[in-house]
C-alpha cells in the first residue's frame, strides 16, 4: 500500500492505513489546530476525512506505475457527535458503485471507542493520471 499524500493531506496530518480495491481506512489525532472556536473538531476536518477517504476507495490500483486519481463532484457530510482534541479518529470508506468514469462511495468516522461521529456519501469523477 503506497500512496501519494497531498500537500493538504499532509497539513491536516491524516494517514492512510489501509487501501485495497473498493475500501480505504484513514486515521487521524485531533490536534489543537483541527479545532474550531468552541475547541470542538471543525466540521471541515471531518468532511476532508470523509472526502479523502472515500476517494481513496474508489482509486485504488495494484500497480504502482499506472496510478488512479480522482476528484469530488458531490459530497454529503452527517456531523453526528463532537470531538475533542486528542481523540483518534478512523475513517472507513467502500466504494458503493460507479463505473469506468464515475464512482461512488459512502464513509463512516469512529473515535477511539467506537462512537460514530460523522459520515457521509459522494459520487467522483475518475481522471487520467497523467494530469498533475
Amino acid at each position: 500500500m503506497t500512496a501519494e499524500r497531498s500537500a493538504f493531506g499532509r497539513l491536516v496530518g491524516y494517514e492512510l492505513q489501509v487501501w485495497e480495491d473498493g475500501y480505504a481506512k484513514v486515521g487521524l489525532t485531533v490536534r489543537e489546530d483541527h479545532l474550531n472556536r468552541s475547541g470542538l473538531l471543525h466540521g471541515g476536518v471531518l468532511m476532508t476525512l470523509i472526502d479523502a477517504t472515500c476517494g481513496y476507495a474508489g482509486t485504488y490500483s495494484a500497480d504502482p506505475q499506472k496510478p488512479r486519481r480522482g476528484f469530488t463532484l458531490q459530497l454529503s457530510t452527517q456531523f453526528i457527535a463532537t470531538v475533542k482534541r486528542g481523540a483518534v479518529l478512523t475513517a472507513e470508506a467502500r466504494q458503493t458503485g460507479g463505473g469506468a468514469k464515475i464512482f461512488y462511495a459512502s464513509c463512516e468516522v469512529r473515535d477511539q471507542d467506537g462512537r460514530l461521529v460523522g459520515d457521509g456519501q459522494g459520487s467522483f469523477r475518475h481522471r487520467r493520471s497523467t494530469l498533475r
